[in-house]
């Protein structure tokens, strides 16, 4: 397997948190794969926190010095858990430091790595099935995510003062399973992270989502949080589905977009929506809200570029502000 050399590509967010040293809560939009990707399009949400760090994957921690903070988000049937957190290279790549991350991969390889990876870190959460062997089940999405899919993010500030309130907040409460496709989901725990730091930045879209929270309507929300308050900048990057044998991932997409866009969803509600006017005019909205946010365009608008294998990246460094003694 190639690897590219000591301190290549990682991930964007990464790159701009060293080069920038600000601490920042970063919203990862993830676009679907996969056969189920393919009926429900509307992708995956993660939270990225620079400043937060996990003890376990289940207890949150301010990050040391030379930590690169933690990806957390809301998975289904893990351990019986509602939130996982990860470490970003591992969610990214798989790996746990930036000199092992792949150039180029099949499907064997990522198998192996997950696997690799889970068995010195994340038995607590995904323990080995009788005889040794590799469990089956959904978390895989704990780590290498960049292997599946192609991620946009989109960071707010946040202070010491905050993420510290935010670490209280999750190690007080519960950690038990509450997902809901509809009403608790990925998309759902990203809202409730952000808006812990800004309070109603985002929420949901009755018109073009039906009132399901969607990862593509959090990442509207968090555009437009930024240019109403331009004393909260946005940051974006793209950071690439790694090349290689495993199909690349297709465009996020809200609910009522996803029906529109599908010869398979669009063609039986036709008549439907000539029938009836409202069913027509949400179809109409989502359509003209899909085209008016296109996450690649507004990531690189933001001054956001794809990262690719071979550009260097500078030594990780925490935000000055978070040194400790």
């Amino acid at each position: 397997m190639r690897r590219l050399t000591k301190w290549t590509v990682l991930a964007g967010y990464l790159a701009c948190s060293a080069v920038c040293a600000r601490a920042e809560v970063v919203l990862l939009l993830e676009e679907p794969y996969g056969a189920f990707g393919g009926m429900t399009p509307t992708g995956h949400a993660a939270i990225y926190l620079t400043r937060v760090c996990a003890e376990t994957p289940v207890l949150l921690r301010r990050c040391l010095p030379g930590e690169q903070g933690v990806v957390i988000s809301r998975y289904y049937k893990v351990d019986g858990v509602d939130w996982i957190a990860i470490p970003p290279i591992p969610y990214l790549y798989a790996v746990e430091h930036a000199d092992e991350v792949p150039d180029w991969v099949d499907a064997r390889e990522v198998a192996a790595l997950r696997d690799a990876y889970r068995r010195a870190h994340l038995e607590s959460v995904a323990p080995d099935e009788s005889g040794g062997g590799t469990p089956r089940g959904d978390w895989t999405q704990l780590v290498g995510e960049a292997y599946d899919r192609t991620i946009y993010t989109y960071g707010l500030d946040t202070t010491v003062e905050q993420d510290d309130a935010l670490i209280r907040d999750f190690n007080s409460h519960p950690n038990h399973t509450r997902f809901s496709l509809l009403f608790r989901n990925c998309a759902d725990f990203s809202r409730r992270v952000i808006d812990f730091y800004y309070p109603r930045a985002v929420h949901r879209n009755f018109t073009a989502d039906l009132g399901i929270m969607t990862p593509k309507q959090a990442a509207k929300c968090v555009l437009k949080y930024s240019r109403k308050h331009p004393d909260v900048p946005l940051t974006a990057f793209i950071i690439p589905q790694v090349p290689g044998t495993i199909p690349r991932s297709r465009a996020v997409r809200g609910v009522l977009e996803s029906l529109v866009r599908s010869k398979r969803y669009a063609l039986p509600l036709a008549p439907l929506a000539v029938l009836h006017p409202a069913v027509g005019a949400g179809m109409a909205y989502a359509w003209l809200r899909g085209y008016g946010f296109q996450p690649r365009q507004i990531a690189m608008a933001r001054g956001g570029k794809p990262l690719k294998p071979g550009s260097v990246v500078t030594a990780l460094r925490q935000p000055e502000d978070e040194k400790l003694p």
